[in-house]
């Protein structure tokens, strides 16, 4: 039997991949030329154009792992919120966004949108209700991020691409915390799917880089505002990118269900308040985590019951405190001293995101070692606490 289609490894090993029709090198060859000729060529290539080889190739393999027609690589995945956001709103325009959000999308609205002259409103919670009420004459986007960071909220995605359908509005997603290994929004009508590819994709802790996937009319427009803000990548980047997601597929798995066995191991603990992670029947989104996301991911978050967070990461000896996520080793943080640090205690309140809340990143240790690490960690933070408190 023929498959219509490549599987999710066949698209992430082959999709975009260059042939090194010289020396017939089993990967893809690096081209580092900033200038190309303009006599006598097809494509006028210039890498502030998004249009070099392995720009190209790359932006394939992107579109492929997201059912997308088109793709772009930027320098981060801030460059690719900035620039997609940009592209589709002008000063007089209005944006909705959810209530949860990585703390730089928020802080990029609210400090900058003004100076725009592009009005914004958040939602109260992530109903339909909720962002259909904040849709104003002048609402051109509803911007979403499912899962969210750093409380794993879950938001439909149907629900969303159904209601902007019907109001004739973009619907984008940060889909990084998910990556196309466990949910590919364009599939339930979402119009823009973006990535901060330093995590997943990259997956190592080691580049930097950001990807938006969409339809062909709607990268030729985020393009247009793209190649004037400049936020393209390094062809040596994009080079090391393509390497990583050759083992994407691989790697979130092995963390997804390593955070899995996580979850349910720490929901356990008498240590341990919450746990949020759309995995857990517990978990209040659950059922609708079930319905869009093939696998449920390697982040998760816990909140400690009377134990201060600062303690227990310094006791952790195989786990890293560490800023970033998604990399083959377990990293953690706490987010009101990282990716919420700009928000205002009352708006992480608001949120629900305490100071004993920690964002943990799963990577592909094996669980029994993972599970003692945070086992004596609890155990020595606890005795910490007893000695103050003495």
């Amino acid at each position: 039997m023929t498959r219509k289609k490549p599987g999710l490894n066949t698209i992430c090993t082959h999709v975009g991949e260059l042939k090194d029709e010289q020396f017939k090198g089993a990967v893809s060859p690096l081209y580092m030329s900033t200038s190309y000729a303009f006599e006598d060529v097809e494509t006028k290539r210039y890498p502030r154009y998004f249009n070099t080889p392995n720009q190209k190739a790359l932006a394939q393999k992107m579109a492929a792992l997201e059912h997308g027609e088109a793709a772009l690589i930027f320098g981060s995945g801030m460059a690719a919120v900035s620039t997609s956001l940009l592209a589709f709103l002008k000063q007089g325009d209005h944006v909705v966004l959810q209530k949860t959000l990585y703390g730089g999308t928020s802080n990029l609205v609210t400090e900058e949108f003004e100076k725009f002259g592009i009005a914004f409103s958040f939602t109260q919670n992530l109903s339909i209700e909720a962002f259909e009420k904040e849709i104003r004459e002048n609402t051109k986007v509803i911007y979403i991020e499912t899962p969210s960071n750093p409380l794993l909220t879950i938001t439909d995605l149907e629900a969303i691409a159904n209601l902007c359908r019907k109001k004739g509005l973009v619907s984008m997603i940060d889909n990084t915390f998910a990556s196309p290994v466990n949910q590919t929004p364009l599939d339930f009508g979402i119009d823009v799917t973006i990535h901060s590819a330093t995590k997943y994709m990259g997956g190592h802790s080691d580049i930097l880089a950001g990807t938006v996937i969409a339809s062909e009319e709607k990268i030729n427009k985020i393009f247009q505002l793209a190649k004037n803000l400049g936020g393209s990548l390094s062809d040596y980047t994009v080079w090391l990118l393509e390497r990583s997601i050759k083992t994407m597929g691989i790697r979130v798995r092995a963390q997804s269900e390593n955070a899995q066995k996580l979850a349910e191991f720490l929901e356990q603990h008498e240590l341990v308040k919450t746990v949020y992670y759309p995995g857990l029947s517990s978990h209040k989104d659950h059922e609708l985590a079930k319905k869009q996301m093939k696998g449920f991911g390697g982040m998760l978050s816990f909140e400690l019951k009377e134990l201060d967070a600062s303690t227990f990461m310094k006791n952790l000896k195989l786990i890293k405190p560490s800023m970033s996520l998604a990399g083959v080793e377990s990293t953690i943080l706490s987010p009101t001293k990282t990716s919420h640090a700009l928000l205002s205690p009352e708006e992480r309140q608001e949120q629900g995101i305490s100071d004993n809340l920690m964002r943990f990143s799963v990577g592909i240790e094996e669980t029994e070692d993972l599970i003692a690490d945070i086992e004596q960690a609890l155990e020595e933070t606890r005795k910490d606490m007893l000695d103050i408190r003495l």
